[in-house]
């Protein structure tokens, strides 16, 4: 094994502790409440914004769900604000998820798993971003789980990130 193939290896079981302890001690859950939108968010100007997009980001590429985020957009800046915000969390979040799949994780998943990499290849690669749309309309399935198999195949990533985007926003708005 090469020592890129090594570090990326040694890359992917740290992360993987690190959220297993966040996880596990609740350091992540905390922060989506709306005590934490009131004290850290709320009133807090553009840093607030900032800090929000950077939390439902992190929380919703681990796996969070959107839903939650959505709300809390709602409740710390209103339905205009709130939708836009929370949609950017969702957006980020599954841009972070792409391309920790894409860095740490294509080459060892495609390796084991290269027939079930080229079914989900040959379900987004022509069309990403309408693929991207049909999915995130669809009441069924793993926000996370998606991000990471679509960062492992081959499909082009802004037009995937787009189309995420415009699915997101009904469940957002509701």
């Amino acid at each position: 094994m090469s020592p890129r193939g090594i570090l990326k290896g040694l890359l992917l079981i740290a992360s993987l502790a690190a959220l297993g302890f966040l996880v596990k001690h609740g350091f992540l859950s905390n922060m989506l409440s709306e005590q934490w939108i009131d004290t850290r968010v709320r009133g807090q100007g553009w840093h607030g914004d900032v800090i929000f997009l950077a939390v439902g980001a992190l929380t919703t590429a681990l796996g969070f769900p959107r839903q939650v985020v959505a709300f809390l957009a709602g409740y710390a800046f209103g339905f205009v604000s709130g939708t836009a915000l929370a949609t950017l969390a969702a957006v980020f979040g599954c841009v972070m998820a792409f391309f920790y799949a894409r860095w740490l994780g294509r080459g060892l998943i495609q390796n084991r798993f290269p027939g079930r990499i080229r079914k989900v290849d040959a379900f987004l690669h022509e069309h990403p971003f309408s693929m991207a749309v049909v999915i995130r309309l669809l009441p069924v399935g793993s926000n996370v789980l998606t991000n990471l198999l679509a960062g492992v195949s081959s499909v082009r990533g802004l037009p995937f990130f787009a189309g995420s985007g415009v699915g997101y926003l009904p469940q957002t708005l509701v």
